[in-house]
């Protein structure tokens, strides 16, 4: 491997600054539903005020943090990606191995959950982070955002597009970032409510369920929405590859693997497929959840097209910071959680390497303080408490008191437009 000064091809995270648009204050309510009016909504978005809010040192002192990590990058991180990506092969065939012994449920369960494990590090600290370009300044032949494909259903190329190129760019912006809801949850209270809402409480447990499949069909879903005919066609063909990558990764889990362990048994090769079905269930459910958390609490901040137009770097920054939130957990949860986490520092860097995150946040977050941004953070379990509660919320129609404002007919019209 050549290694290079990685300031030399770490690229940039965010969009060029624009011309810089008269500033306002968003026009959104929170996600909670409550009226901006409201006094409790007012004094927060007294904290956005655009009157106080400088965006132009606030892009300069969030991009001096991001140099300082691209200064520092080299053999060390080098080691530690090679490392996490060793271990991670290593848990797998120790687990994979464990799951032989059915007749001994002891070791069969830490077979299962060890693969379970195995899984969520491949898909989360390694695939989503390397496909991110996160460890492209390498110039490793193998560990490159070009290069690497990850163990989940999706395939590579359509989640660098809808993640990458999409939901990153345009975080919670209605119409723009489809991520939000995943097409199929209501999300927000200026979304129009339907009847088949009141199954959301269903659907969220679902789609944690079949995570992996329904980010595999998240690009085709979200093109199948649009009104121009060749949209549903790129449509098809993004399921047809979808399903490929699908059925080759089913085969590998419930045909060659307890093929494999046949001649020790039949009752071994159900145990194998038992398994792998448990490992790819932990797996999925965990991705959700951490998805979840760091996207969709209460409090988290959407944006019509309006709000962007004429975005600077400091404006794009802040959209950043108000469209995610952070959950505590310590190292293992970072690594568990592909250092997502720390969602804030991913959506404001998406392209430095996950293992800076915990160690820049608290820069990040005495920033936002000065500036007047809302850093939301709290512990995993009441992230999550959060998400359930506005997911069952949202399955009924708005109270009365919770009725959108008028500032925010624009996310209606996205929505009546099946944006």
């Amino acid at each position: 491997m050549t290694t290079v000064a990685p300031s030399e091809t770490i690229r940039p995270a965010s969009p060029a600054p624009v011309a810089k648009p008269s500033l306002r204050t968003p026009s959104r309510v929170d996600v909670a539903g409550v009226d901006p009016a409201s006094e409790a909504a007012a004094s927060e978005k007294t904290a956005f005020d655009d009157t106080v809010f400088d965006d132009t040192a606030f892009a300069a002192e969030l991009d001096a943090v991001r140099q300082s990590v691209i200064d520092q990058l080299g053999e060390n991180d080098a080691a530690y990606i090679r490392s996490i990506i060793r271990r991670q092969r290593r848990l797998e065939m120790g687990a994979r191995a464990a799951l032989m012994f059915p007749w001994l449920p002891p070791v069969w369960i830490a077979g299962a959950v060890g693969l379970g494990v195995a899984k969520i590090i491949d898909n989360m600290e390694i695939g989503h982070n390397v496909m991110h370009g996160q460890w492209d300044w390498m110039r490793d032949d193998v560990i490159h955002s070009t290069k690497w494909d990850w163990e989940t259903h999706c395939p590579g190329e359509q989640w660098k597009r809808t993640h990458n190129e999409s939901h990153h760019m345009w975080t919670n912006v209605v119409g723009k970032d489809h991520d939000i809801g995943y097409n199929i949850i209501r999300m927000d209270p200026n979304q129009p409510w339907r009847p088949y809402m009141l199954g959301q409480p269903v659907y969220f447990v679902l789609l944690g369920l079949l995570f992996q499949e329904g980010v595999a069909l998240h690009e085709a879903s979200s093109l199948m929405q649009s009104d121009r005919s060749e949209d549903r066609k790129t449509a098809l063909t993004r399921g047809v590859e979808a399903f490929k990558k699908m059925a080759r990764l089913a085969a590998k889990d419930y045909l060659l693997f307890p093929a494999l362990a046949l001649p020790f048994g039949l009752a071994t090769a159900i145990g194998v497929a038992v398994g792998n079905g448990i490992a790819n269930l932990i797996r999925n459910v965990w991705a959700f959840a951490v998805i979840f958390c760091g996207h969709f609490p209460e409090g988290v901040a959407l944006f019509t097209e309006s709000d962007i137009d004429g975005e600077t770097q400091g404006q794009w920054y802040r959209r950043q910071v108000e469209g995610s939130a952070n959950f505590t957990g310590g190292r293992l949860m970072d690594l568990l959680s592909g250092n997502l986490d720390h969602q804030i520092e991913h959506h404001l860097f998406p392209d430095l390497p996950s293992n800076y995150y915990s160690q820049i946040a608290p820069q990040v977050r005495e920033i936002c303080a000065r500036h007047g941004v809302t850093y939301r953070t709290g512990s995993f379990l009441s992230q999550f408490g959060s998400v359930v509660r506005k997911t069952i919320r949202l399955a009924f129609p708005n109270k009365v008191s919770q009725q959108p404002v008028q500032a925010d007919r624009g996310r209606e019209a996205a929505f009546a437009l099946g944006a």
